[in-house]
């Protein structure tokens, strides 16, 4: 009778303790855990919350033409897809460009892009990691007046991890461009 009563009272506590281990694992905490000495790792709910732009601001000479950089930032752990892209059902990393007076844009010049195999795809996928410069030809249009002038650029851009991927993103910046 008595290792009845023992036995009746440790299972909900068994239970407990299991269920409260399942919480833990489960990354239902707010908190990642983390090993000495290494950065914790970001709570990602969308691409941008690791994928960060930079641009460099660009001279120009009147009628000339200049390359504008973009550059990328991802996250250590983290990549994006390619442009182009390894299959048609991927969002590729996309660069387009406002218009401004007096400056002509050209297409953008995407890097060579890195093969690399993940868990949740069959074959290796094209992307980009770490720090990813995406050029952008400029031209200065012949009565382009001497000046400065912001020319709006957006990067749409879709983030994965080792394991799964987030809900794309697009990314709003300018480049300073100059005329001389």
């Amino acid at each position: 009778m008595n290792r009845l009563i023992i036995k009746s009272a440790l299972v909900p506590c068994l239970v407990l303790t299991v269920a409260l281990a399942a919480c833990r694992g489960s990354g239902t905490s707010s908190k990642s855990p983390t090993v000495a000495g290494a950065s914790p790792t970001p709570a990602v709910s969308v691409s941008s919350d690791v994928v960060r732009i930079g641009p460099s601001a660009v001279q120009i000479p009147t009628n000339g033409s200049a390359d504008a950089l973009v550059t990328l930032s991802i996250s250590p752990g983290f990549h994006v897809n390619a442009n182009p892209a390894t299959f048609s059902y991927l969002i590729a990393t996309q660069l387009t460009a406002g218009k401004v007076e007096g400056i002509t844009v050209g297409a953008p010049g995407y890097p060579a892009a890195v093969k690399k195999k993940f868990q949740f795809a069959e074959q290796p996928l094209a992307v980009y990691e770490g720090e990813t410069p995406i050029k952008l030809n400029l031209r200065a249009e012949t009565k382009a007046a001497a000046g400065s002038r912001s020319l709006p650029v957006n990067v749409r851009v879709q983030a994965c991890d080792e394991e799964q991927c987030f809900p794309p993103a697009t990314i709003n910046t300018t480049i300073s461009v100059t005329v001389k």
